[in-house]
């Protein structure tokens, strides 16, 4: 058994996280949202005195449009709060897993590789382009053990309906149509329990500095997410567009995760049509 802190533990990916490493006999401590702001470095006092064998470090503010709003709220939660972590670890010698997001732009090539050149292309992106910065000097410079988990578009039961998949897949079941902003974008999909499988295997990342993609190599367009969700559903509502393309949009977004599987032994088990089809049945089960 061994003893983990978490931060965003009540978030999508953080609870799942917790619930997964109890499933394992670990011992979990959950700091959320309610419990304090994670760029308040005293929020990490209460833990100071126990002995952890890792931290995972989610806490952040992740709405792309929210970030184009207040971009400066958005680089103090995600980039202080990173460095109060990373203060943390250092002074305790603790391993950490810090969860990131696709920071690579409007690729140059398709699959994605993590050596890729960072192109953020939006608030939120880098925010967390800087924190990973933050994270390498620690790394470089403390000798603290971090891995870097990139993930690219995530999905599952229980995300909020702003965004997308789950947006499409509330549509379908109980609107009369489905509106989006645009059909054209496409994203590389990784279902949410597979993403914590890659969480969970950096227990496993070779000692360092280490950065992996979470994503499946496919990418699918908005227009056939929306197909996927009427077949799932087994509707057919008519479908609107827009065709108001996002600030920064980019068209395709494959990665590539090599590394993950050849280091981590990590590859996702949810094909998408089984990933919405769990959303499906999330949702009717709590209507």
């Amino acid at each position: 058994m061994a003893t983990y802190l978490i931060t965003g533990a009540g978030g999508f990916i953080g609870s799942r996280l917790a619930g997964a490493l109890e499933a394992r006999g670990d011992t979990v401590l959950r700091l959320a949202s309610r419990d304090g702001d994670i760029a308040d470095k005293a929020v990490l006092q209460r833990f100071e005195s126990v002995a952890l064998d890792r931290v995972f470090h989610l806490a952040a503010r992740t709405f792309v449009p929210q970030s184009w709003e207040d971009p400066v709220e958005t680089h103090r939660v995600n980039v202080g709060g990173t460095l109060n972590v990373l203060e943390f670890c250092r002074a305790r010698g603790i391993a950490l897993t810090h969860v990131s997001a696709y920071l690579y732009g409007m690729p140059k090539v398709q699959p994605i590789r993590e050596d890729h050149p960072l192109q953020p292309n939006n608030p939120y992106a880098l925010s967390k382009a800087m924190a990973e910065e933050a994270c390498g000097f620690y790394s470089r410079v403390h000798g603290l053990p971090v891995t870097i988990v990139r993930p690219f578009n995530i999905y599952g039961p229980g995300q909020n309906e702003r965004f997308l998949v789950p947006s499409i897949v509330k549509q379908v079941l109980e609107a009369p149509e489905i509106r989006v902003l645009d059909l054209a974008p496409r994203r590389d999909y990784v279902f949410v329990d597979d993403l914590v499988d890659l969480l969970l295997a950096t227990l496993q990342a070779p000692a360092g500095h280490n950065i992996y993609n979470g994503g499946t190599g496919i990418s699918l367009s908005v227009a056939e997410v929306i197909a996927a969700a009427q077949a799932e559903a087994a509707t057919s509502k008519p479908v609107h567009s827009a065709q108001v393309p996002r600030a920064q949009e980019i068209d395709d977004t494959r990665a590539d995760a090599t590394r993950a599987y050849r280091e981590l032994g990590w590859m996702p088990k949810h094909t998408f049509s089984a990933g919405i089809r769990a959303i499906i049945n999330a949702m009717q089960e709590a209507s």
